[in-house]
């Protein structure tokens, strides 16, 4: 693994290269309709951004030796109602984990979620979800991420 890199929490100044990343992992799972991608990069700005200013998304950027950003994720901070899984209702999606491809392959990612793990717990949420591309399935699987119960029903027309 490259040790030449550091992790740090991302700051609102990144916010175009995290959302430059969010494309690229849409991109890199096949979705290529640029105006969907478009339109989805417009929606995600403005989401990102007020949810940033709130503490309500928390992202971590892999560095490399030039300060340059090489890899990123976020954290979406949820309260949902309590239940017998998770009494306190609090827990945390990890979404938009990207490395820059030139970059894969050296333990950005791993090391990113695993930052954000260790933040959870030290928060004290102990329900952390997310949903896995096939490239990343294997290393959330080594992570100790299990597949739930989850069932979806799609109503809009846009399919991938």
């Amino acid at each position: 693994m490259d040790e030449a890199f550091t992790i740090r929490q991302a700051v609102p100044a990144d916010l175009p290269t995290i959302l430059a990343h969010r494309r690229g992992m849409w991109e890199a799972m096949g979705f290529t309709d640029a105006a969907v991608l478009d339109l989805a990069d417009r929606t995600s700005r403005e989401w990102t951004a007020r949810r940033m200013q709130s503490g309500e998304y928390l992202g971590w950027v892999a560095m490399g030796q030039r300060g340059e950003i090489l890899a990123s994720a976020g954290l979406w901070l949820q309260q949902w109602s309590g239940s017998p899984r998770n009494p306190s209702g609090r827990q945390a999606y990890v979404m938009n984990v990207f490395t820059e491809p030139e970059h894969r392959r050296a333990g950005l990612s791993r090391r990113l979620v695993n930052a954000i793990l260790d933040w959870c717990r030290a928060q004290g949420i102990g329900m952390v979800s997310l949903h896995a591309s096939d490239f990343g399935r294997p290393l959330y699987e080594s992570l100790g991420f299990r597949p739930t119960n989850e069932m979806r029903l799609k109503l809009d027309a846009i399919e991938k």
